[in-house]
């Protein structure tokens, strides 16, 4: 499906949501307007602009979210594709983001990233509340192992039950620790028919040309060039910085 046919009304309507629950600084709050005023107006390109440099000062969801709709209607399907990734990574929770992937991919023909199970696990809450989870669920297993014997209660079912529920949560939260980090090295190429070269350089062979929003694993990168390996099909090979960006790396800033 074209680019310019885009169901732009549900987009739109996505796109009030979450300026309607926007909550930041009065220079973001202007430019998150200004963006939306053009997105209204049809002027993508302003509208992307806006975003984008409101998502640098301050990455919010909602304001990636709209970033990737002002992008995809742009015509930057890579981008798009990233910056609803993004908004995913720091809220997970957010269905029109998730909706607009499967549509871009749909209509892009692309692949999402293959996760294991523990990175799929980890997709469940954003990144940082993990160790959080980890920390809390731990101190309530031991608090319902020992308490009852240092204030001398008798101890009951129910503490036992508790401490049980909490040590699960407590190992389920290690790998879910390890999936947001492996998941952290998850980027999208960002321009189309981008080369995947055999080495490092300006010169190397072209093992295949990549489409804009192709998932792929960051492992290591030479000067201004990056080795990636692509998701689902295990591709590898090398492209510069600029046609790559992370999945938690600083919007627009690639």
């Amino acid at each position: 499906m074209p680019l310019s046919r885009i169901s732009k009304k549900c987009l739109a309507a996505s796109l009030v949501l979450f300026f309607a629950n926007a909550g930041r600084g009065a220079a973001d709050d202007e430019l998150f307007r200004e963006g939306a005023a053009a997105y209204r107006a049809s002027d993508y390109a302003k509208a992307a602009k806006a975003y984008c440099e409101c998502a640098s000062r301050q990455p919010a969801s909602g304001t990636l979210q709209n970033l990737g709709i002002a992008q995809w209607q742009c015509g930057a399907v890579g981008p798009a594709v990233l910056a609803w990734e993004q908004s995913l990574w720091l809220k997970p929770f957010e269905r029109p983001a998730r909706d607009n992937l499967r549509f871009a991919r749909k209509s892009a023909q692309l692949d999402a990233p293959d996760l294991a199970w523990y990175e799929v696990v980890s997709s469940w809450f954003p990144s940082g509340w993990w160790a959080w989870i980890a920390g809390l669920s731990s101190g309530l297993a031991i608090s319902m192992a020992m308490l009852p014997g240092i204030l001398r209660l008798r101890k009951s079912g129910w503490h036992q039950a508790v401490a049980a529920l909490a040590l699960m949560v407590f190992l389920l939260s290690v790998p879910a620790q390890l999936g947001a980090l492996t998941r952290s090295r998850i980027g999208f190429v960002l321009q189309k028919d981008t080369p995947l070269r055999l080495t490092p350089t300006a010169e190397a062979q072209t093992v295949v040309r990549l489409p804009a929003g192709k998932a792929a694993r960051y492992e290591r990168e030479r000067g201004n060039y990056v080795l990636i390996r692509t998701t689902p099909d295990g591709v590898r090979g090398w492209l510069t910085r600029e046609q790559f960006g992370l999945i938690c790396s600083k919007p627009c800033n690639q």
